[in-house]
């Protein structure tokens, strides 16, 4: 039994087949020449997740969908059908009796719907296997294990205040790596990539030498900060920590940038009163990520803070890669809980993505936010925020969010509402 190779793409073919035939791991084993184990990790590390109903019924999954006779959810009046197989407005964001079901068998091997006889009749969520999806995850994977910068921020500023000011006397790095072996333990080798990247204050102009030397031809893939804060965080870990805790309040976060190099935005995005928040950074760093949560922190109090951002959801840029402090308060107490969506994902988080849009409408791509204040921010946000949605019943983020949490809470985080007739989503409103 060859245990040592990965997957190939033929084999993860097979093994979609045999889950469609409902063949066992240890069928699959045999077949394949792998331990059964090998099937499970494989599968269960690559569902794919399926809000889809069946025929003539919409995705419902709530545990007492058969027999519910409720209507008129969405205060519609003249809406005469069963808020149970509404598509606009699924019943599950607004009824109080909502009770999440999850399919009993899922929970055993091979824990996936494949097979599933009765997958054809079934309203409630499916988890599928995928071959084609599990080997683009795969490959994703295995690039991404393959790249980035094994150090943290505190070390990076360690390792800056040691051998910048010695760059900036003149000195090479090679003879500040001689004489403080000791102190740095780091190849020298990647001490230049480290420079060349720009994690120190010196530049690759200190080093004289190095500018006279052709330059290499750039990377695609960008460095990461610290690539195993995914760990726990992926989007399985969320779609997971949802369905065992239904009813999480969620928000989406996302960088909004005017030009390389400027000043970038930081949005906020609460996903069913669809308000969003956005504060104006000088660079797009983690640091500035951590002080925004900070300030909204001290700003609505603690409890309400863990009230309204229970789950928080971005993508694997760097200024997101120390969940860590995002997660705990500056007393190390816990406060929300962080997750990355899946590499080249953007849709997992379409919620803000879909509103980015009407940012554009005042802020046009290309357009510098370097001259733009928080101020400024606040108020093209309270005129965002004003503009009545139709998915939210002809009301406002700003109504709908007023309704759940209160409009003492919009004060604390400088949201005023603006009249309908003065709402102008054009760039004439910041200038």
């Amino acid at each position: 039994m060859n245990k040592s190779k990965h997957l190939t793409s033929n084999d993860r073919s097979n093994i979609q087949q045999y889950l469609t035939d409902g063949r066992s791991f240890k069928h699959m084993a045999r077949e394949l020449g792998k331990d059964p184990s090998t099937f499970s990790k494989e599968i269960r590390s690559h569902i794919q997740f399926k809000k889809t109903g069946c025929y003539g019924r919409p995705f419902n999954s709530c545990l007492i969908r058969k027999t519910c006779p409720v209507r008129k959810l969405c205060g519609n009046l003249r809406c005469n059908g069963l808020c149970k197989f509404c598509t606009i407005h699924p019943c599950s964001r607004s009824c109080p009796d909502y009770q999440l079901e999850i399919c009993k068998k899922l929970s055993s091997p091979p824990y996936v719907c494949n097979g599933c006889k009765t997958r054809s009749s079934c309203t409630l969520e499916k988890r599928m296997y995928t071959a084609s999806d599990a080997q683009k995850e795969y490959e994703e994977t295995r690039s991404e294990a393959r790249q980035g910068l094994q150090i943290t921020e505190k070390e990076a500023l360690r390792l800056d205040n040691l051998i910048s000011p010695l760059l900036l006397k003149g000195q090479s790095l090679h003879h500040v790596c001689i004489n403080h072996a000791d102190e740095i333990m780091y190849h020298e080798r990647t001490l230049y990539h480290y420079v060349d990247r720009g994690i120190f204050s010196a530049r690759n102009i200190h080093m004289p030498r190095l500018m006279r030397m052709g330059k290499r031809k750039p990377k695609k893939s960008p460095f990461k900060v610290d690539r195993k804060c995914r760990i726990g965080r992926t989007y399985i870990d969320y779609q997971n920590h949802l369905a065992g805790n239904p009813g999480l309040s969620v928000v989406e976060m996302d960088s909004v940038e005017g030009c390389k190099g400027g000043k970038v935005l930081l949005t906020l995005h609460f996903v069913v009163p669809q308000l969003m928040l956005a504060f104006i950074r000088d660079a797009n760093t983690s640091q500035s990520v951590i002080d925004a949560f900070n300030t909204l922190d001290e700003a609505l109090e603690p409890e309400v803070f863990k009230r309204l951002f229970q789950v928080v959801l971005g993508d694997n840029g760097s200024e997101f890669s120390n969940p860590g402090a995002i997660e705990a308060d500056a007393q190390g107490n816990s406060r929300t809980r962080v997750f990355y969506c899946d590499p080249s994902a953007p849709y997992q988080k379409g919620a803000i993505e879909n509103n980015h849009t009407l940012l554009r409408r005042i802020i046009p791509k290309g357009t510098p936010l370097d001259a733009f204040t928080q101020e400024d921010i606040n108020l093209m946000m309270n005129h965002v925020n004003s503009y009545t949605r139709q998915n939210l019943g002809d009301k406002s983020p700003y109504d709908v969010f007023a309704a759940l949490f209160g409009e003492e809470t919009l004060k604390k985080m400088n949201a005023e509402h603006v009249p309908p007739d003065m709402v102008t989503l054009r760039p004439s409103l910041l200038k």
